[in-house]
């Protein structure tokens, strides 16, 4: 390389530097106006997602972005990026406290991750909480004696012994729990207590940065009007309240939780007989099989136990996964036999019941896999 050419890369070098550094200050600056809608939002008791100035705000920054001949959906891109950073600078900020009565929020099994994430919610929301814990039970009574909130959070293989065992609450406290299957809680709830009751299922992990566009199910038990106030509290955060029958949601958990978690978990525990080399594996993956790995890795990053109370608690999971086996049987069959154009047929089929769905779920997946590859080392 010629010394001109040194100089003429160094000259543009410092000069991305300097818009490199230019960029970072105006990134401050607009963290510091979130910053100060944040605080505006928690005065007036407004969610801090607002799904319809994003989509404006996007659509506008899209066209503007063309006009410069920036591709729109790199300014989309990193728009996004920074919008889930500011969610997370709100929430530092505080919530409008809904219900702002001097009575506790109590969270059984507070101590817990999800639990634990309950608990700073509500407490930047001004709520008082109180935690009770195994190690609590001996005063269990005096802790729940004034509670205006009491939520279950503890491992599903013991949740309704949990609940059955709790001491009498207020008649107007709101007896709400936090489990991934809704049936059999909800009922316990209903036979234990004669007041509110609602089960509420977090589509998230306790690691989550924000509630920003979060998921909440949730299934009435009694007395909804009494328990409006949580719900609303919920939306503050951010979430999205999606309302379901206890049934329904245990059927479909059968195939989005139950199902999907037992077919990872075979996954990787086939990758760990067959003694697969993750680097090798790695080295030559595409992104879509680096993602999927990632996927498997995920759920082997976590809790055993967790992840076994999710399937075996589930009544009817194993219906659903023989259900599994049965399509992969059939599916195999077609290989063994060489029915080439079987597959293709089934795939056809398939491909038509998936409908317009089937492009919604390319584009969206089409972000991911461009994250999955800038990530390759």
């Amino acid at each position: 390389m010629s010394e001109k050419t040194n100089q003429d890369l160094e000259r543009l070098r410092d000069q991305i530097d300097a818009v490199d550094q230019q960029l970072i200050s105006l990134l401050r600056q607009r963290l510091d106006l979130v910053a100060q809608v944040g605080a505006v939002k928690h005065q007036a008791g407004l969610p801090i997602y607002a799904p319809q100035r994003e989509a404006s705000m996007l659509a506008k920054r899209r066209g503007e972005a063309k006009e410069l001949g920036i591709a729109p959906q790199l300014v989309e891109d990193i728009l996004r990026r920074l919008m889930r950073e500011s969610y997370i600078n709100e929430k530092d900020v505080g919530f409008k406290q809904i219900n702002p009565t001097p009575r506790p929020v109590v969270i059984v099994g507070g101590r817990g991750q999800l639990g634990g994430l309950f608990n700073q919610m509500l407490t930047l929301s001004g709520y008082r909480v109180e935690l009770l814990d195994q190690q609590d039970w001996d005063r269990a009574e005096e802790i729940v004696s004034e509670a205006q909130l009491v939520i279950v959070s503890v491992p599903i293989a013991v949740t309704e012994e949990v609940i059955k065992r709790l001491p009498k609450l207020p008649d107007d406290c709101i007896l709400a729990d936090l489990t991934s299957i809704k049936q059999k809680p909800l009922q316990a709830m209903l036979d234990t207590h004669s007041g509110p009751v609602v089960g509420l299922h977090p589509m998230f992990g306790p690691d989550v940065g924000s509630l920003a566009k979060q998921l909440v199910v949730v299934c009435n038990g009694r007395d909804a009007d009494n328990y409006q106030w949580l719900l609303e509290q919920i939306k503050i955060w951010g979430a999205r309240i999606v309302d379901a029958q206890a049934k329904q949601h245990d059927d479909a958990m059968q195939l989005v939780q139950a199902m999907r978690h037992f077919s990872t978990f075979v996954y990787g525990y086939n990758l760990y007989k067959e003694n697969a080399n993750l680097d090798t594996l790695l080295q030559f993956s595409s992104p879509i099989y680096r993602l999927e790995l990632a996927m498997v890795g995920r759920l082997f990053a976590q809790d055993a136990k967790l992840y076994a109370d999710i399937i075996f608690a589930q009544e009817h999971s194993h219906d659903a996964i023989a259900d599994y086996l049965k399509r992969y049987q059939e599916a195999l069959t077609l290989l063994n036999s060489g029915d080439r154009q079987g597959f293709i047929d089934t795939f056809d089929e398939v491909a038509q019941w998936f409908g317009d769905f089937a492009g919604q779920f390319q584009r969206e997946s089409r972000n991911m896999l461009k994250s999955a590859n800038d990530s390759r080392q």
